[in-house]
């Protein structure tokens, strides 16, 4: 069955209101860091972080030069703080020696830092520069698998699949609509299917879904 995207967004903004990112920032370094904090964690936890965080950090060089354990200890309440520590060293050396300084308003070329990935590139950018990216995180691979708007499982080839049904000036609004419908009712282990508006459009609720 072919799925009516106008009607599926105009559904989830029922749902969700204006589409939106849950992290805080206020420019594109804030943002790759609140990402890079992000994995494993809770917005609600990364922003009560970060409102300290960028009061101290405020530039690149700030990053580059804390003390690793200092900065450990501050980012500590996000989890797995020793990594992300050495991923947001390593991601401000790298912006700085290969972007002069600026992150990247590229998505391919930002996908290429390590520790950031196409999905992270997909995020920052759209969501800073305000350039269309589909950002396909867990809940946007669930969800399109559920819906059957894809069978595919790879991330890549699922934004593909979007770029082609979604107009490309909604690809990230459709990407944050569905994120946060994964959030809060499209859930991994319990799904609030009475609560949702697309149980018309969706595969899952009809019995679709292979893995249902």
């Amino acid at each position: 069955m072919k799925k009516d995207i106008k009607t599926i967004i105009d559904k989830l903004k029922k749902m969700h209101g204006k589409p939106r990112c849950e992290l805080n920032f206020s420019n594109p370094l804030e943002l790759t860091i609140a990402t890079i904090l992000s994995a494993q964690c809770t917005d609600e936890r990364v922003n009560r972080v970060t409102i300290k965080l960028f009061k101290k950090y405020r530039t690149l060089k700030d990053y580059i030069d804390v003390p690793i354990e200092k900065l450990e200890e501050d980012i500590r309440p996000t989890g797995f703080y020793r990594n992300k520590a050495k991923s947001i060293k390593n991601i401000a050396t790298e912006i700085q020696t290969r972007f002069g300084g600026k992150v990247p308003d590229d998505i391919d070329a930002f996908a290429t830092v390590k520790g950031i990935g196409r999905k992270s590139a997909n995020m920052i950018v759209g969501l800073a520069y305000g350039k269309p990216a589909v950002i396909v995180d867990t809940h946007v691979i669930r969800l399109t698998q559920r819906i059957g708007l894809t069978t595919n499982e790879d991330p890549e080839k699922i934004e593909q699949g979007i770029k082609k049904i979604v107009p490309e000036d909604m690809w990230t609004a459709f990407s944050l609509l569905m994120i946060l419908h994964g959030r809060y009712i499209c859930k991994a282990r319990a799904p609030e299917c009475p609560r949702c508006l697309l149980q018309k459009e969706c595969d899952y609720r009809s019995g679709g879904e292979k893995n249902a």
